[in-house]
């Protein structure tokens, strides 16, 4: 095998490697936020259940 297909699947592996990685990120965020204005909204529907 020649140095330039060696880079050539070294650059498609580390690209796929890369797309993947961010989807994972993309998604996580997602949930994340989603997780918290869910929690949030609960907090303030149940602010009104607190007794000084």
């Amino acid at each position: 095998m020649e140095n330039g297909e060696k880079i050539y699947k070294t650059m498609s592996v580390t690209g796929v490697i890369t797309m993947t990685a961010g989807i994972i990120v993309v998604v996580v965020g997602v949930v994340t936020g989603v997780m918290a204005i869910v929690s949030g909204a609960m907090l303030l529907g149940q602010k009104k259940n607190v007794l000084f």
